[in-house]
Order: structure tokens, then C-alpha cells, then sequence
């Protein structure tokens, strides 16, 4: 049976499954639950998830929501030991940078994307108390997950895992969100020439504005 995702790409944890389920080859069918449109409050959806938030994955008589969850059944489902490996230290270190992007990682950047992206998008203004307030506590988690980066190319070794998914995911609109990289190289060389550039990335790219079509090129 086909794994079967409810999900709206546009959002950080959606683009995160979406893109670690095609890093990893697990098949899936994606049932699309739109964000802005609030179908995820429906009763139809939450009666998989109660949480009423996005995704969610139904596997024959198993319903899961969590991200990162998601990403660790299917890994394990699949076989795929490269993006999520069976070795008991590795594996735990990748689920340390899976617990921390959710508790961590995950909230730090959305304020950014809360107030430089959604709220100018509905019509308000960020505000520059709170992201004044987040500046402290993003630069100290963006130089941990720096200094990690310092000397390998992906979060956990030489190859992509689900990790690397999971942490990038809450930077996906980067440019939009203005995040404050600049004083953070190794992670910014992670980002934008080890995590971008990778297919899985290309295809569940989103654009300012939330948008999944590409600007068409000028003549």
C-alpha cells in the first residue's frame, strides 16, 4: 500500500516531507490540504490529525503527524539506510538535530517568516520588537548549527540525511524571511551550495509569496 501525505507544499514542515520522502525515493500520493484556505480545520482532516496542522501520513491502519516522525517511518519502511542509517550512534545523532530543529530550531526561524513574510503578505507589518526580541537566540542557534557545519558537509558526515532536510526546511524562504546570516558562512555554504542545489530541493521549490511556479524567464 502506498504511503498517502496530506499536506500543503508551501509550508516548512510540508516541503520538509515532501523533500526528504523524494531524497530518500519513498513513493508516495500527495492528498493537498490547503493552508490558507483553512481546510486543515476541517473535520475531514482533523480527524487524522486533531492538531489540525500540517502533515500528516496514513499508511494502511497507521495515522502519524509530526514532521520529523514522518520522515523517520518512511526512512525505516523503505530501507533507506542512507538518509536515516541503522547504526545506533548515528542514528541517535541525527535524532538529536531532528529533536532540536522541532524544539529549537523550527520556532527561532518562524518568527522571521511570521513577520517579514505572512504578515506583509495579509495586509499588516512586521514588528520590529519581536523580531528585535529573536535576534539573540537565532544568532546563538544558527552559530551551533555554524560550528557543527565548520568541518563536514552536511550536518552529520559526507552525505545528506533526513537531518539535513529537517533543519533546512524552517530556512526555506531565507531571502523572503531575511534571515540574518551573514555572520554565519558555514552554515550559509551549507544552505545555499550543499542543500539548494540538490534535486529533492528543486523539485518542492517555493517562492516568495508562497508560490510553487517559477518566474518565467526573461527573454
Amino acid at each position: 500500500m502506498t504511503m498517502k501525505v496530506y499536506a500543503d507544499p508551501i509550508t516548512v514542515n510540508c516541503r520538509k516531507v515532501l523533500a526528504g520522502l523524494d531524497l530518500m525515493g519513498a513513493p508516495f500520493e500527495l492528498a493537498h490540504v490547503d493552508y490558507f484556505k483553512g481546510q486543515q480545520k476541517e473535520p475531514a482532516y482533523t480527524a487524522i490529525n486533531p492538531n489540525a496542522a500540517l502533515p500528516a501520513l496514513v499508511d494502511g491502519d497507521l495515522v502519524l503527524w509530526e514532521s520529523n516522525a514522518i520522515l523517520q517511518y518512511a526512512a525505516d519502511k523503505i530501507g533507506s539506510e542512507r538518509t536515516y542509517p541503522r547504526d545506533l550512534a548515528q542514528r541517535a545523532d541525527i535524532n538529536r538535530w531532528l529533536l532540536w530543529e522541532a524544539a529549537s530550531w523550527f520556532p527561532s526561524c518562524y518568527v522571521f517568516l511570521v513577520e517579514n513574510c505572512v504578515k506583509p503578505l495579509l495586509g499588516g507589518a512586521p514588528d520590529a520588537a519581536v523580531l528585535d526580541a529573536q535576534l539573540a537566540q537565532f544568532h546563538k542557534l544558527a552559530g551551533i548549527l555554524d560550528a557543527r557545519l565548520a568541518d563536514r558537509a552536511y550536518v552529520t558526515g559526507d552525505t545528506a540525511t533526513i537531518a539535513d532536510i529537517a533543519l533546512a526546511a524552517p530556512m526555506h524562504l531565507h531571502g523572503w524571511q531575511r534571515l540574518p546570516l551573514a555572520d554565519h558562512r558555514h552554515l550559509t555554504r551549507w544552505l545555499t551550495e550543499q542543500i539548494e542545489p540538490m534535486p529533492c530541493w528543486e523539485k518542492t521549490w517555493v517562492g516568495e509569496g508562497f508560490t510553487l511556479q517559477r518566474p518565467a524567464l526573461a527573454a
